[in-house]
């Protein structure tokens, strides 16, 4: 990713794994990455993200940018974590890029991954130029956020498929049940 200065950019990483996690921190220093924060499991991602907000000098963090966590970990998965950033009251950000590590890559588990506002998948095993290509994805395509009575999240379109009939999903400020929010 030689052609994007990551330098500033801060990782919260969210790994059971000592093996994966020192994988990932490793090719996250190699393509560039300035900070990389390891915990072991999303509840200790929660506290931590709560410590930036509340104290960022202790924290040694201004701002979290990117989160990544595997999605099978005790005693909080990652989409239990996911859940608490996008969903609940005291998440500090909301909108924060939200990359999902998962060897269970079914139709059925991505679309819950999904359905609760993930950014992106990242399948195990992954190679350097997986990571990077979430992450080229998270710079260049970024999603405006879609708030509705069943979903927050990224907007989950990624193309424009034809259809027949009226066009219903197109989007305005003005939707009485769907609010556009920009991150």
């Amino acid at each position: 990713m030689s052609e994007y200065d990551l330098e500033r950019v801060t990782v919260l990483l969210a790994e059971d794994s000592q093996f994966i996690r020192s994988l990932l921190i490793n090719s996250l220093k190699i393509l560039g990455v300035g900070k990389v924060i390891a915990v072991e499991d999303g509840g200790q991602a929660i506290e931590f993200l709560q410590l930036v907000k509340e104290d960022p000098m202790k924290a040694q963090c201004q701002k979290v940018d990117i989160l990544l966590s595997n999605w099978d970990m005790s005693p909080v998965d990652g989409m239990m974590f996911l859940r608490w950033v996008r969903r609940h009251k005291l998440s500090p950000d909301r909108y924060v890029p939200f990359i999902m590590i998962t060897g269970y890559t079914e139709p059925k588990r991505i679309i819950e991954a999904r359905e609760m506002g993930v950014t992106e998948m990242l399948a195990k095993p992954f190679t350097i130029s997986n990571i990077a290509e979430r992450l080229k994805s998270i710079i260049e395509r970024p999603r405006q956020f879609v708030h509705n009575a069943s979903y927050f999240g990224p907007d989950r379109r990624r193309q424009a498929v034809p259809f027949e009939g009226e066009n219903r999903r197109f989007l305005t400020e003005k939707s009485d049940s769907v609010e556009i929010v920009r991150g």
